[in-house]
């Protein structure tokens, strides 16, 4: 493959060991996207590896920093790796062949394999029995979401759905990409044969601050691309936890921002998430 053809975007924040571990396995051009890092990542990446692409920013935008890694890239396809991911040798190759074989195919989601013992991530177990089935023009099941530090976008597809918006942040990102690109009619497979690695950083959110940002993202997303009744009902579900009621309570800053943004998906696009919800 030549640069043209793909890059591998990272975004990070303050997690400079494990991208000095993580950053040269990667077998493409590498642009790393700072998140407003405060324990040196800039300065050591770039004295340690002067190949790669450093984009520093001066705020925390959560996942809309690999936005602008896309863009910085300026490639036909873009892989996505955290700072504790990476693509198993030969699978970036394998991926882009598997992509441009498939032109409706806007996101790949690989086989992600947690830890030293590389287990199956949990999540990809449940992509690989999706009830939307195999569509013939599609290398794999049907989804309506994928997990981004183990995902290969087009990115023509990727831009013009306008990527991972700066209101949702993170995590939870890509629920409302998956949307706009099923409303657009891209497709998004999970496909097995291409493997990521990932090795969980120790410095990590607590799990119920995950969970709390997990909720705000849902709801922002909801309002943004759901029925209000839906909305509703996501509300109400909030109401009734800890975690959950805190992450409503973090998105209404932002719902005027999702408000501009709100552009309800249509029925067919609606009618596949019932059939997963029902699942």
């Amino acid at each position: 493959m030549s640069a043209p053809d793909l890059a591998v975007v990272v975004m990070s924040r303050n997690r400079r060991e494990d991208l000095l571990a993580t950053l040269p396995r990667h077998e493409a051009p590498v642009v790393l996207v700072d998140n407003a890092s405060t324990d040196g990542t800039v300065a050591a990446v770039r004295a340690a590896l002067p190949e790669v692409t450093v984009l520093p920013l001066e705020r925390n935008v959560g996942s809309h920093a690999r936005t602008l890694g896309v863009e910085r890239a300026g490639t036909e396809f873009v892989a996505f790796a955290d700072d504790d991911s990476w693509w198993a040798p030969g699978d970036l190759a394998r991926a882009v062949q598997v992509m441009r074989a498939h032109p409706r195919l806007a996101v790949l989601n690989a086989r992600i394999l947690v830890g030293p013992e590389e287990r199956l991530d949990s999540f990809c177990a449940e992509l690989a029995r999706s009830p939307l089935g195999t569509p013939e023009d599609l290398p794999g099941p049907a989804l309506m979401g994928f997990i981004a530090c183990g995902a290969m976008v087009r990115t023509a597809a990727f831009l013009a759905v306008g990527g991972f918006d700066p209101v949702v942040r993170f995590p939870g990102e890509e629920e409302r990409l998956s949307l706009d690109l099923a409303a657009a009619g891209w497709g998004i497979a999970y496909v097995d044969s291409v493997t990521v690695h990932h090795h969980p950083s120790t410095k990590r959110s607590a799990p119920e601050v995950r969970r709390t940002a997990i909720w705000r993202s849902r709801l922002l997303t909801a309002v943004m691309r759901r029925p209000w009744p839906e909305v509703g009902r996501l509300a109400l579900t909030a109401l009734r936890t800890g975690p959950e009621r805190r992450g409503l309570l973090r998105a209404l800053p932002e719902v005027p921002s999702a408000l501009r943004r709100r552009r309800v998906v249509p029925e067919r696009v609606r009618a596949d998430l019932r059939v997963l919800a029902s699942s």
